[in-house]
């Protein structure tokens, strides 16, 4: 038996909230639970603070998030792991509620709010702008302008909100025909939908749990798709067609900080369109072609599973078994 039950992985690189979310996590945890962090190519600026219950991995050269959350994965010794990504919050009480509930086949996801991390402040008029790329003047689009209109404010500092968007929950989510991640809020209007633990065909891959023998018998995250995109396609494919479950547990939540703007607010992973493009075509290749050795099912019978599937109208696979 391992000294902890939960190990949680954290694969960081140029994460300035990293400290934030390790604190959260450690102040959260209810159960015999640990968190261990890859710093991926540079010390975390704030340094992380020592704990009994957190283990810290460094490179010098960045490894990639796969890499990371693998090795970190074969570092730990506990029943279960969760992989987080480095700008989150968590529940109260996560991890019991997560161990709670999870057969040895399950993979699950929590319920999933926005984070709202920061406001920029005009030091001049005060206005607030919700957080993204540090503006240029205050007079732009949104509240900025519409509470100042004339102010010609060119300087501002970021405050720290640090609180999830209560009315910005997902729970159910989805794939495309090209596997492009996609939300999928109107599923929860179907019957299958209900209860407080439900399947969902896929996930974003910021935050995950399983048994972690269950990991390596689906073979991890597979480096071969690169540093980083595509996750929650992989892992909801090798979930599902491996002859398990993806559930979403709505008992429990995470909060996610999304970063899509660029500049200095983008990702801390470069990803050029490439390497996306290869990203996407490997994980054809293993799912949509039937490379994967471990599968039990084909695609077709994931997406029969779920069907009417957005994003596959075209695809014969898009009607459920004997229809």
């Amino acid at each position: 038996m391992g000294k902890h039950d939960l190990s949680v992985l954290i694969a960081a690189r140029n994460e300035e909230f990293l400290n934030r979310t390790v604190e959260d996590v450690l102040a959260k945890k209810r159960g015999n639970t640990e968190v261990i962090v890859v710093c991926d190519g540079n010390w975390p600026i704030p340094p992380l603070e020592d704990h009994p219950d957190l283990t810290m991995i460094y490179h010098a050269e960045s490894i990639g998030q796969r890499a990371g959350i693998n090795e970190a994965a074969r570092l730990s010794t506990a029943k279960y792991i969760m992989k987080l990504d480095a700008h989150c919050i968590v529940d109260e009480g996560f991890d019991v509620k997560l161990m709670a509930d999870c057969e040895y086949d399950w993979t699950v996801i929590p319920a999933q709010y926005n984070l709202h991390v920061f406001d920029w402040v005009c030091k001049k008029c005060g206005s607030r702008m919700y957080q993204g790329r540090k503006p240029i003047h205050c007079q732009l689009p949104g509240e900025s302008r519409k509470d100042n209109p004339d102010c010609d404010g060119k300087e501002f500092e970021r405050d720290i909100v640090w609180q999830p968007r209560w009315r910005r929950r997902s729970e159910f989510m989805r794939f495309d025909s090209d596997l492009h991640f996609q939300y999928w809020s109107a599923y929860k209007k179907r019957p299958e939908a209900r209860g407080d633990i439900a399947d969902t065909m896929s996930f974003i891959g910021a935050c995950w749990f399983m048994h972690r023998k269950r990991y390596w018998d689906i073979d991890g995250l597979d480096e071969g798709h690169g540093s980083w995109g595509q996750v929650g396609t992989e892992m909801s494919c090798k979930s599902w067609l491996s002859g398990g479950r993806l559930v979403v547990n709505k008992k429990v939540w995470f909060s996610h900080l999304f970063r899509t703007q660029g500049g200095d607010f983008g990702f801390p992973y470069p990803q050029s369109g490439k390497q996306v493009a290869h990203s996407r075509e490997y994980s054809k290749q293993l799912f949509k072609d039937g490379k994967w050795k471990k599968a039990k099912y084909p695609l077709s019978w994931l997406v029969q599973k779920f069907a009417p599937v957005l994003g596959w109208e075209n695809s014969p696979w898009n009607k459920k078994e004997g229809e």
